[in-house]
């Protein structure tokens, strides 16, 4: 059973480029955090920051879920 309108669950340009730059930030302020280094891990969690805030404006811009510039693909 699919339902048409589904949100498509996130998976959009929008949710990976936000993904993805959490994710390295994550990953990076966890070495940081491992090497000791305090500075690099707050700049790190800024990084998670700038991830959400990408991902909202990339959403305002049309390549969110439903939005005007996204193209969902077709599975079969």
């Amino acid at each position: 059973m699919t339902d048409e309108n589904e949100p498509g669950e996130g998976n959009s340009p929008a949710a990976w480029v936000a993904v993805i730059i959490m994710l390295v930030a994550i990953a990076g302020g966890t070495l940081a955090y491992w090497f000791d280094v305090p500075w690099l891990v707050w700049t790190f969690a800024g990084l998670v920051v700038v991830g959400a805030i990408v991902g909202a404006v990339m959403r305002k811009m049309g390549y969110g879920v439903n939005g005007s510039r996204y193209v969902p693909k077709v599975h079969s």
